[in-house]
């Protein structure tokens, strides 16, 4: 069965003038917020192919966690500790660590876990019963030494260019299953290296841009709560929503400023949410069971497990996309022992919950959970007990959503410090993921100053061997 295609998936030139302009002239604008939600529920027609999943989750390791003391076991780095790399290392890394190159074991145990028997190091002891629902891929690459080009790389696609990010991508292409629901939520996103540009919309329309709940890895007393809950009564607030709908109507119908048609959407979303977000966000309504299983209640886990339950929660309700970050807490160029075991202890448990809750709720199928950070880190040593980034050769995994589960992809060098085999960009990434949820990363543009823009470029590979 031929399935049904959306314009949106293609080029597109936004009108300067469009039907909504009369809509936002009727009716006091309410002609306008019905469109709205008929063009939500019609953008989920923009699949390419049959999807394998529905939406993803995110998970970002913002700083870098080490694959060599995670998931890339590499045995040779406690045999070879303390002696020098036998080639040469990257350049543009810390000089002293340059110089000496000298090989830094693991300070943690590899074991081998379920019937795949994929190694997980004890710093992640709940997601290492989960190995077998993981494709661990272990050859990433990617464009980027800084965090600052890293970061924008695994978001936007691109290291150094302000582009749509990855969600508002997915936003344009499908748009939400839930009319009352951005398509694209970004929980508790840092400020650091890149800040708003990591779930920005760039030049696509404004409505593609996350909608943020919580910031800089918080989610306590976080005026996006308040304002979801709702500060005034129904009536008040449809009354501010007018008042400020008629003046942006005003100054669109002057200038025809394309930004504005897209605060205009805005804003009819946001009052829409004021509805539909609080049962939503709302998780005091989980039994105990689910709340101790994500590692609400405890105080080192508390906090991320929050994040990882609203996560599912909106997942459940029909967003498409949903980022989940940690503060710039994983560049350890000291102290890696003291400050991974901090950082993994805070997320280890919060992360196994969202996938054993998916899971028994029969959500795993079809969401997509990517997990990793912007770049790797070296398996040499930086000072007396750090590591430095490490961009050509880490490991991130997925899981479900059409992945293949118990599988490692890829292969780094003996020590762990350039990809070598099944290499994997992050443009590959990047258009794996869009082919999941039923895109087609070479069809997926926008019109832009003269030239078609997509999410990978002119780059990117699907990674079939990775795909059940």
């Amino acid at each position: 069965m031929k399935l049904p295609t959306n314009s949106t998936c293609g080029r597109y030139d936004p009108p300067a003038f469009s039907r909504r302009g009369f809509l936002q002239s009727a009716a006091c604008g309410f002609g306008s917020l019905a469109f709205s939600g008929l063009a939500a529920q019609a953008s989920g027609q923009g699949f390419h192919h049959r999807p394998r999943a529905k939406r993803v989750i995110f998970l970002f390791m913002h700083g870098g966690p080490s694959q060599v003391d995670t998931f890339d076991y590499k045995p040779a780095l406690a045999k070879y500790d303390g002696q020098r790399l036998p080639f040469a290392p990257a350049k543009n890394l810390d000089p002293s660590a340059t110089t000496k190159a000298k090989l830094m074991e693991s300070p943690w145990e590899f074991r081998q876990h379920g019937e795949a028997g994929l190694h997980a190091s004890s710093l992640f002891p709940n997601v290492a019963r989960h190995m077998d629902d993981l494709c661990v891929i272990r050859s990433m690459q990617s464009k980027g030494q800084s965090h600052g080009q890293a970061v924008c790389m695994l978001h936007t696609g691109t290291d150094n260019f302000v582009r749509p990010s990855m969600g508002a991508w997915v936003s344009y292409g499908l748009g939400s299953e839930n009319q009352d629901l951005p398509a694209f939520i970004s929980i508790s996103p840092s400020a650091s290296h890149g800040g708003p540009r990591n779930y920005g919309n760039a030049f696509l329309p404004a409505v593609h841009q996350a909608t943020t709940i919580g910031r800089n890895g918080k989610l306590s007393d976080d005026a996006s709560f308040r304002f979801l809950k709702g500060a005034d009564p129904a009536a008040v607030q449809a009354q501010k929503l007018e008042l400020l709908q008629q003046m942006n109507r005003e100054q669109f119908g002057r200038t025809h400023h394309a930004p504005i048609e897209g605060m205009i959407e805005s804003m009819e979303m946001a009052f829409r949410m004021q509805g539909a977000a609080p049962p939503v966000i709302g998780i005091e309504d989980e039994p105990d069971h689910i709340r101790e299983l994500y590692g609400i209640g405890t105080k080192e886990t508390d906090n991320y497990g929050r994040q990882c339950l609203l996560a599912r929660r909106f997942a459940e309700s029909g967003v498409r996309y949903i980022q989940v970050s940690t503060p710039n807490v994983w560049d350890q160029h000291g102290n890696l022992k003291e400050g991974h075991q901090k950082n993994a202890l805070s997320v280890d448990k919060p992360i196994a919950g969202l996938l054993t809750d998916l899971k028994q709720r029969g959500l795993l199928d079809d969401t997509l959970v990517v997990w990793g950070g912007e770049f790797g880190r070296t398996p040499i040593v930086q000072g007396s007990n750090g590591r430095d980034h490490n961009p050509q050769g880490f490991t991130m995994w997925m899981a479900g959503g059409g992945v293949k589960g118990g599988l490692a992809w890829g292969e780094t060098d003996e020590f762990g410090y350039y990809a070598v085999k099944d290499k994997v960009h992050m443009h590959d990434l990047h258009a794996t993921i869009l082919h999941l949820l039923g895109i087609d990363h070479l069809q997926l543009t926008y019109r832009y100053a003269g030239r078609d823009f997509r999410l990978t470029d002119v780059y990117g590979e699907v990674v079939n061997g990775i795909i059940a």
